[in-house]
């Protein structure tokens, strides 16, 4: 027993004194219980909508009220036009669209029945359908109040946009595409220098020859291919098997595609940089990114449902905006008007992170 406690005494004394390891172990139950407890959200809060009121009279005023009083909506936009709910929707920038017949109030009262179109952008499907859940569960509480009992009904009609039948395979394929990506392009480039610095073969190639450019681009290059290879597979399995439209640009996306890798790649290297072994790297990697582009990049779980602090921890996460970029552009068919800001965020990453990762090999050098 004595001999055990000194082997014990010595193992935790080891762990005690890398600290960089200690800090992961004691911060990853925290950071991962932080994160699942508030990012799993799938309830529906401050939703942006627009409303086109083509009645204006104060049934239809009511009605607005009521939905936006819920707590589960927020008016982006009253518009004028049907129109309008294209573009809103091709920007992203509303959820859903309530529409209100023209006579609405007299139609309800006279003929005892009025209409109104609800119409969600299904690109996120489970979203979509919650708002349009949620939409029509206050207007049956409106038409209940207003009936009292008789027979004066609210007809809605629900429409769902880029996604009629809410597949589900819609929204995980872009998801599988950055999650992906982000595995094979930064994870395992991250683990592969980390592993040549372990058994001191960096080194040797830190000597050598080859300018710092020439080695990041000769460590990464396999590792780009492999990706190229795995983003061609997932395309062509989910257009031919899942169905999955590509009503986009396919230069536009396979051209977003290369500059994700390219900017994963550039991360993974980063990582290695300041990683010391591979069990590092991959708990960098694991904690640091996969978990994130998980639950904090809107694959999943909507980025709007999330409370405000980690709204703003998800917009240093890449693959954010690479999955905005997808689902527009595979799904909506928007050109690169409407996506350039998220290309002009990832552009930049690339050359942060790119920069600091050869500053780093030449610091190594000298």
């Amino acid at each position: 027993m004595k001999q055990f406690l000194g082997f014990f005494r010595k193992e935790f004394i080891h762990i005690i004194r890398d600290f960089r390891s200690l800090l992961i172990l004691l911060l990853m139950p925290v950071v991962m219980m932080m994160i699942f407890g508030y990012a799993i959200n799938m309830d529906v809060k401050d939703a942006d909508i627009a409303v086109l009121d083509m009645s204006k009279d104060d049934m239809t005023k009511q009605i607005t009220d009521k939905i936006l009083s819920s707590g589960y909506f927020r008016l982006y936009q009253n518009i004028g036009s049907r129109e309008e709910v294209e573009t809103l929707f091709r920007s992203g920038k509303v959820k859903e669209a309530i529409l209100f017949e023209p006579g609405f109030a007299r139609k309800f009262t006279s003929d005892g029945k009025a209409n109104i179109q609800i119409i969600a952008d299904a690109s996120d499907p489970n979203n979509a359908n919650m708002l349009v859940n949620y939409t029509n569960g206050i207007i049956s509480n409106y038409q209940l109040q207003k009936s009292s009992g008789g027979k004066l009904m609210l007809t809605t009609e629900s429409r769902f946009r880029y996604n009629e039948n809410l597949e589900s395979v819609y929204m995980f394929v872009p998801g599988l595409i950055a999650l992906l990506v982000m595995l094979i392009s930064t994870m395992m480039t991250s683990i592969s220098i980390a592993r040549e610095k372990e058994t001191g073969t960096m080194e040797i190639i830190l000597v050598s020859p080859l300018k710092p450019w020439q080695i990041i681009i000769g460590k990464v290059a396999p590792y780009a291919f492999i990706a190229l290879c795995n983003l061609a597979v997932i395309l062509l399995l989910g257009t031919f098997m899942f169905g999955v439209p590509y009503r986009g640009s396919m230069a536009l996306l396979l051209a977003v595609c290369v500059l994700f890798i390219m900017m994963a790649l550039s991360l993974g290297i980063l990582i290695s940089t300041i990683s010391s072994n591979q069990l590092m790297a991959m708990m960098i990697s694991m904690i640091g990114l996969l978990l994130p582009t998980i639950l904090l990049s809107g694959y999943i779980f909507p980025i709007e449902n999330m409370p405000r602090p980690l709204q703003m921890i998800s917009s240093v996460f890449p693959a954010r905006y690479f999955i905005t970029v997808l689902k527009a552009v595979m799904l909506k068919g928007v050109g690169i008007a409407y996506v350039w800001k998220e290309i002009v965020v990832l552009s930049g990453m690339l050359v942060l992170f790119l920069g600091v990762s050869i500053r780093k090999f030449k610091i190594r050098l000298g």
